[in-house]
């Protein structure tokens, strides 16, 4: 069963995989995939990559993982190791975590990121600004889910067609 927060995603799947709107274009995007998009797309175009559309079955992928995450793995990153997509996720705590947030967060790796020689900063990961950025994906799916919301724990998960992050490739 999908809990009701990661429904918008899951809606949104469904309405743009069985239904057009008006004279053929497709529904509005819920705000929340819309935030997730123009984030990404924002990050990418500053460093002259093409937009990511949003995906339906990304969406909807991403919203089945968070909700097992969330629901048989106490939260749990998921392994994704084996996976087709590039994905990032990111586990919150403490404060409401909006998509715009969540890129915004995302995006910090990019100062440990050196475009010279291709590499992250001795000590640092970069790879999450990499994925974010990967100048061959072209689909954006993204799904986010409460863990507790006393502690206002959340897991969101983004998953990127085709993969990006490729060992020996640059972003852009």
């Amino acid at each position: 069963m999908i809990h009701p927060a990661l429904l918008f995603l899951a809606v949104v799947g469904t309405l743009h995989a069985s239904s057009e709107g008006l004279e053929g274009s497709p529904p509005p995007l819920p705000w929340e995939a819309r935030e997730f998009l123009q984030a990404h797309n924002k990050a990418r175009a500053a460093v002259g990559v093409q937009p990511l559309r949003w995906s339906p079955e990304l969406a909807y992928l991403t919203t089945e993982l968070v909700s097992f995450q969330r629901d048989k793995m106490g939260c749990q990153f998921a392994n994704l190791t084996a996976s087709k997509y590039g994905f990032i996720q990111h586990f919150g705590r403490g404060m409401p975590i909006t998509p715009r947030i969540v890129v915004k967060m995302w995006l910090k790796y990019k100062q440990f990121y050196n475009y010279a020689n291709n590499t992250c900063v001795p000590n640092h990961m970069c790879s999450v600004y990499k994925q974010l950025v990967w100048w061959s994906s072209l689909l954006l799916g993204c799904a986010q889910s409460m863990c507790d919301l006393n502690a206002q724990t959340s897991l969101t998960i983004c998953f990127y067609d085709p993969r990006g992050n490729i060992a020996g490739q640059r972003p852009y």
